[in-house]
């Protein structure tokens, strides 16, 4: 794990966003109710990379076309006031609403980046055993509290990835593997600054072409 320094002020995002969210989704209306990240108000001061998305394209080993291995994610710009971290990766064009394929939450402020396959396999045993101290997962749109690994079908599509700076630590007033809209919304509580990585996956395991890597325009994402 990374540490670095982290700067800047705080920020306090209203409760109201939880409740909003959660009424989207008991609407019927999906959990965000639209493609937006988690607190869209929220600073977008952090950076996030990932030294394996060589042109924002995901590898096949992160994707179910592959070892479905979580990816390697690098942070850095969390605020002052931050007391921890969490990362969410969601697909904000999946049909009906924003699929979640992994929560992470509780990660120290001292550390600066998920390394490859940290959730360290299937299911949430293995989960806590590759991350960092203290850190958990919340259970995502699959049902399982672990890296639910995306799966593209057709044509490219992107995924979101994204860094929040909260201004408390969870611990005991969240389950150990809560569920997703229970940590959503709790979550959206507490973020004051973010920070998001979109990339494209294949639908097969094949290897982009440069073309497609520049971003030629008859390479679009699908569904």
């Amino acid at each position: 794990m990374r540490r670095g320094a982290r700067s800047g002020r705080s920020r306090s995002v209203p409760a109201s966003l939880a409740l909003l969210l959660a009424g989207s989704l008991l609407g019927g209306c999906g959990l965000l109710g639209k493609p937006q990240p988690l607190s869209a108000d929220a600073p977008l001061t952090m950076s996030v990379t990932s030294p394996d998305f060589i042109g924002n394209v995901i590898p096949p080993q992160f994707t179910c076309h592959g070892a479905g291995e979580s990816p390697p994610i690098f942070w850095s710009g969390a605020p002052a006031g931050t007391k921890s971290l969490a990362l969410v990766i969601d697909d904000s064009a999946a049909p009906i609403s924003p699929k979640v394929y992994w929560i992470v939450f509780d990660i120290g402020t001292d550390t600066t980046d998920l390394q490859a396959n940290a959730a360290g396999g299937t299911g949430p045993k293995a989960a806590r055993t590759q991350l960092p101290p203290h850190a958990r997962t919340a259970y995502n749109s699959a049902g399982t509290a672990t890296y639910d690994p995306p799966c593209p079908k057709g044509s490219w599509h992107n995924y979101r990835f994204t860094i929040y700076a909260l201004n408390t630590f969870f611990g005991s007033r969240l389950p150990a593997h809560p569920q997703l809209l229970q940590a959503w919304t709790t979550i959206a509580q507490h973020v004051i600054a973010r920070g998001t990585l979109t990339a494209r996956a294949l639908p097969t395991a094949a290897a982009p072409t440069n073309s497609l890597r520049s971003g030629n325009p008859a390479a679009r994402t699908g569904r």
